[in-house]
């Protein structure tokens, strides 16, 4: 890997198509670091060009019936890269392409990209405002290949992300206030038939204008494969979604707060499918409770620097919540590739590249629309900004 660096801000405004080019052009570099990482994965699984074609070509329909302006956006993308749009396509079904290159090829799991997410509501909260954060555990080198996405919007809140370059979306918050991280869980239930694949719906949770809408999207949009995404609103309430691919299982902030790792949680999701990820992750069952812990033990109103901490935990490593990058089966090199923090009532969002051998955060600022600032608990602080308005139910 390189020099560790920030993440590149790359901001783009106009129609899906324009705002792709845009994209496209600004981050070739990465997005064709990006496309590549994947197009050498499946090759290694014994993948020619023509069936990796093949197996992004089976989700393109339904995505374009389902969402036809973010593929306008991923043509503009392709453009600007300068590469072909199965590539960009690649990037945004990875995991549920690369799944289904494993079943078709009878090939082990490898690690999935672990997570552990957690939000901070405004009553146990220093500032009295909503703190929503997440360490990213995927392969290092992504570390040289994702980027943070300004996306500038005539037709809602404008959104600011974190993502794999080439990507529409991955965690992040809108104008509106709304945040979205996620994580990965397997059930039972997992790819026996084609649904949208993950970063769409998170794109879509972040374009909308209202908490409830956002929901909407993560809870009823058919998947491929299980997820655990958790939202949360500026207004000061979160929402945490366990997702099996037809069903989706809400879990409730306790004591204001929510921390989920990679193993299901609701008592309801359990009773009805069966928990198959822990093969892969059984560290799951723990990281969560040592964010827990340390945040209990941090004493009194929690903020910023607290969830940092936390984050930062390094019990029983190398399989902790935040790993420095270790070598798996494979040839793999796995690691907590950003520890990203959002403060979507201020606006800002912070994140540090590999955590756990980095701690310099860059900073990122996004707009917040005017009714957002007026609804986030805690937010009387005139001085915090102003941004575009326009109606959440228009």
């Amino acid at each position: 890997m390189a020099e560790i660096t920030p993440f590149p801000l790359i901001e783009i405004s106009g129609p899906p198509r324009e705002r792709g080019r845009l994209y496209g052009e600004k981050a070739r570099e990465r997005i064709r670091l990006s496309a590549g990482l994947y197009t050498s994965q499946l090759h290694r699984l014994g993948f020619d060009d023509a069936n990796i074609e093949r197996l992004v070509a089976a989700f393109l329909p339904r995505i374009r019936d389902w969402a036809p302006d973010l593929v306008a956006e991923m043509e503009g993308i392709a453009e600007g890269a300068g590469i072909g749009l199965s590539a960009i396509v690649l990037v945004n079904a990875r995991t549920e392409v690369l799944q289904l290159a494993r079943l078709e090829a009878g090939a082990a799991d490898e690690e999935p990209d672990g997570c552990t997410g957690a939000v901070l509501l405004p009553e146990v909260t220093r500032d009295g405002t909503v703190i929503h954060g997440q360490n990213w555990d995927w392969r290092a080198e992504c570390a040289d290949t994702s980027v943070v996405l300004r996306i500038l919007r005539d037709d809602g809140p404008d959104i600011l992300t974190f993502t794999e370059a080439g990507g529409l979306a991955r965690s992040g918050f809108n104008a509106a206030g709304i945040t979205i991280t996620a994580n990965y869980l397997e059930s039972d239930r997992d790819y026996r038939e084609m649904g949208i694949p993950l970063p769409f719906i998170r794109r879509r949770a972040l374009e909308a204008r209202h908490f409830a809408m956002a929901l909407r999207v993560v809870a009823i949009t058919p998947k491929s494969g299980s997820n655990n995404m958790m939202l949360s609103t500026a207004e000061g309430y979160a929402v945490d979604l366990e997702c099996a691919p037809d069903e989706a299982f809400p879990i409730y902030p306790q004591d204001g707060m929510i921390v989920h790792a990679n193993h299901w949680q609701s008592a309801v999701a359990l009773s009805k499918l069966k928990e198959t990820g822990l093969a892969n992750v059984p560290d799951s069952l723990y990281r969560d409770h040592r964010v827990l812990t340390v945040l209990r033990e941090s004493g009194g109103k929690l903020g910023v620097e607290d969830l940092k901490r936390a984050f930062f935990d390094d019990f029983a490593a190398p399989f902790c919540v935040c790993r420095a990058p270790l070598a798996k089966e494979g040839g793999n090199l796995s690691a907590t590739v950003a520890m990203i923090l959002c403060e979507p009532a201020k606006g800002v969002m912070e994140i540090a590249p590999l955590p756990a051998i980095n701690r310099t955060f860059a900073r990122y600022e996004l707009a917040m629309d005017d009714d957002a600032f007026a609804r986030a608990a805690g937010a009387a602080d005139e001085t915090l900004g102003r941004g575009k308005r326009w109606s959440a139910s228009s």
